[in-house]
């Protein structure tokens, strides 16, 4: 039986300052995590999953992570058996994943894949590199906003830590405030996890959450940009040839 689809759901924005849950099913549910909190507790500050819990009871499972300086959805599923079922959709890349971001630099194509081994750099931070350990793969098209930025729709194939940061900096167009691999300084790092799209229990999810925070993601340019993109599921993706 083909799934339902519940095309285009686009999500309550929330205060874009704080946590908060958008959408519950029996199964899991989807929150907002705000830019410059971590995921869990550091250094003394409560992170994202802790002030989650302070506001939905029962058991949660995190799917995914997002790095401190981005923001957007995060999935969580309520119980073990749909987290294992969960994981298992995301190791066979029947879960897709969108972003979005902003760089002040012109990349070296305007869309495409970038793909190759994470590698360990300096103070923390990762490289792009050749081989296939810890292999990372980014489908992504872009759009100038004729405003010195461009806005990049990234679709991640795999999960790697700094992936889409890292994938941005291997185009010569370092995410807009992400210091740490060469963007531009800003009032914030212009990375945002922008829509979920699977099935589940025969139902298609397609959940969309446009970028509350951050001067240039709630500029002019940006919003009718947005306005004029189709879904992010709609775009001409290639195949997944360079599956992790």
């Amino acid at each position: 039986m083909p799934a339902s689809p519940i095309t285009h759901l686009n999500l309550a924005a929330p205060d874009p300052s704080k946590v908060a849950v958008l959408h519950v099913e029996a199964d899991f549910i989807v929150a907002y995590k705000p830019p410059g909190l971590s995921f869990h507790r550091e250094g003394g500050e409560a992170g994202f999953v802790e002030l989650l819990r302070e506001q939905f009871e029962g058991v949660l499972h995190p799917l995914h992570r997002l790095d401190r300086i981005t923001s957007g959805l995060l999935l969580l599923a309520r119980n073990e058996a749909a987290a294992s079922e969960f994981g298992a959709m995301f190791a066979e890349h029947r879960l897709d994943k969108f972003y979005l971001g902003l760089s002040a630099r012109p990349p070296k194509k305007k869309q495409g894949t970038v793909a190759g081994a994470m590698l360990p750099g300096r103070n923390g931070s990762w490289k792009l590199g050749e081989g296939r350990e810890q292999f990372a793969s980014t489908q992504f098209f872009s759009h100038g906003l004729g405003n010195g930025l461009r806005l990049f729709v990234l679709r991640p194939l795999s999960g790697r830590t700094h992936q889409l940061r890292v994938a941005m900096k291997s185009l010569a167009a370092p995410i807009l405030g992400d210091t740490r691999y060469g963007g531009v300084a800003a009032d914030r790092g212009y990375l945002h996890a922008y829509a979920l799209a699977f099935d589940w229990r025969g139902q298609r999810f397609e959940l969309v959450l446009p970028p509350q925070a951050g001067e240039q993601f709630c500029s002019e340019p940006m919003q009718q940009q947005l306005a004029q993109n189709p879904p992010p599921w709609a775009y001409a993706w290639p195949d997944q040839k360079h599956k992790a």
